[in-house]
């Protein structure tokens, strides 16, 4: 595993405040060796840090009572959803208390009318998709795993839907939160747009924890379309396959989801969830609107991709087709396993400006290929990421280092294309070197911000911002 920077511990305080909690939630808070352990699991190559308790509150005024007691004797706060974060975010590098919320999975209103709705955070986005279903409407942010909805608002998650319906900062409304001194306060309203003040919404999306705990959210609805088109089609080279999207984006089609696998991605495909499909690189799209609308989208997509070199097109309204195409590309992370069995998966990702794309993915592949790294890639190439597992063995020191460098270089060479060395995934502990080197002095107007409203640095500190 690679090492992660260990911060001072308040030994004192944390003993402390784990006796005090217990003695308020009794069994909702636990200790074992176990338990803590899964809390600091990262699912990547950091290093597990473990909290030193774990807490399950079930309301806000909980939370506030936690945050509280752990600001008087200046103890870390960690929040926890479902673990799914790719970058260090659940670690507790100075020891503390994990806020875990999934008992906090109520959903509390359905606006049907006005196209949103009021959620705590411990709610997963599959579960809110099977509530809504009855009324018409549905939540559009997918980042494949089943997140939580607190968790997708912190690190300010993304999917194979952003193309057409944004991310995370454009689909929540408002947020309640509880600060580092333990007050509740909420950011805006459910009016569709507002003039008044700061925005606070805006400022703790993304802010993986490091500013407030999210305890509810008011999000954006969309109703389910009439008619929904699903087409594939291969190509004879990634650049190929990113002229096409380019092209697509330009053309105005209004693309629901679009996108990429490379070569070896299809090939795990294959083997994994017994397709047939060509193994060349291969776009995935699907289109949303009428019955006629999404016929002619997928139509006018097949004509770009031609001139493009683009094979084996096929579109199709069918549920049962769509379906399987669409759960072949949310298993790819245990598909691209059996390229290398034995071998861990480690995911990063970067995103960069739709016209530098094809560059930065054909470069990323000849950088893997160079240092003998197996390294499928898939992207959500209609807003220009992509994401690379490196298949690596953790007991081979040689490989690890390798892995080291093909990330660094990957973040560099992103940034340097005016892209970011985070598309989706967040800055975690993972990223924190990269931050700098892609907004410098915005840094430390970041750093003012944390200090300001976080004085002691309890809340998930040694995120983000350099010590």
């Amino acid at each position: 595993m690679v090492q992660a920077t260990t911060l001072p511990r308040n030994e004192t305080g944390i003993e402390t405040v784990v006796g005090i909690l217990k003695q308020q939630f009794g069994d909702r808070l636990q200790t074992g060796a176990s338990v803590r352990e899964q809390h600091g699991h990262t699912t990547t190559w950091i290093e597990n840090q473990s909290p030193d308790a774990v807490v399950f509150p079930q309301t806000a005024e909980e939370v506030a009572q936690i945050v509280k007691t752990c600001a008087l004797h200046k103890v870390p706060v960690i929040p926890f959803g479902t673990g799914t974060s790719l970058e260090g975010h659940v670690n507790a590098p100075a020891g503390g208390i994990s806020v875990d919320v999934s008992q906090m999975n109520k959903i509390l209103a359905v606006n049907a009318g006005d196209l949103d709705c009021v959620v705590q955070p411990g709610v997963t986005r599959e579960d809110l998709n099977t509530h809504l279903r009855d009324q018409g409407l549905f939540f559009p942010i997918d980042p494949g795993a089943n997140a939580s909805l607190g968790g997708m608002a912190s690190t300010r998650a993304s999917g194979t839907n952003a193309v057409r319906y944004g991310t995370m900062k454009d689909n929540v409304m408002a947020l309640e939160a509880v600060m580092p001194d333990g007050q509740v306060i909420r950011t805006a309203q459910r009016a569709k747009k507002s003039s008044a003040g700061y925005d606070l919404t805006r400022l703790l999306v993304g802010s993986e924890g490091t500013l407030g705990l999210i305890t509810e959210i008011t999000l954006r609805l969309q109703g389910i379309p009439e008619a929904i088109s699903s087409a594939r089609c291969s190509f004879p080279s990634v650049d190929a396959a990113c002229q096409a999207v380019m092209m697509t984006i330009q053309y105005g089609i209004p693309v629901a989801r679009i996108e990429l696998l490379d070569a070896l991605s299809v090939k795990a495909a294959n083997d994994y969830s017994k397709l047939t499909l060509p193994e060349t690189p291969l776009l995935l799209l699907e289109f949303h609107g009428s019955d006629a609308g999404v016929v002619e989208q997928a139509e006018t997509f097949g004509q770009i991709a031609e001139e493009f070199g683009g094979s084996d097109f096929a579109s199709t309204t069918s549920t049962e087709e769509r379906s399987k195409l669409w759960q072949a590309r949310h298993d790819m992370y245990w598909a691209s396993l059996q390229l290398r069995p034995g071998a861990s998966g480690i995911s990063t990702d970067v995103c960069v400006p739709i016209s530098r794309l094809a560059e930065c993915v054909t470069a990323a592949q000849d950088k893997a290929a160079d240092l003998g790294l197996v390294a499928p890639t898939v992207g959500h190439v209609g807003d220009g990421n992509f994401h690379t597992l490196l298949l690596i063995d953790m007991e081979n020191e040689g490989e690890v280092v390798k892995a080291e460098e093909f990330v660094s270089w990957l973040n560099d060479m992103a940034i340097s294309m005016d892209g970011t060395c985070t598309g989706e995934h967040g800055i975690g502990q993972g990223k924190r070197p990269y931050l700098v080197k892609e907004l410098g002095a915005a840094t430390t107007y970041m750093a003012a911000i944390k200090r300001a409203l976080d004085p002691d640095n309890i809340m998930n500190p040694g995120k983000i911002l350099p010590d």
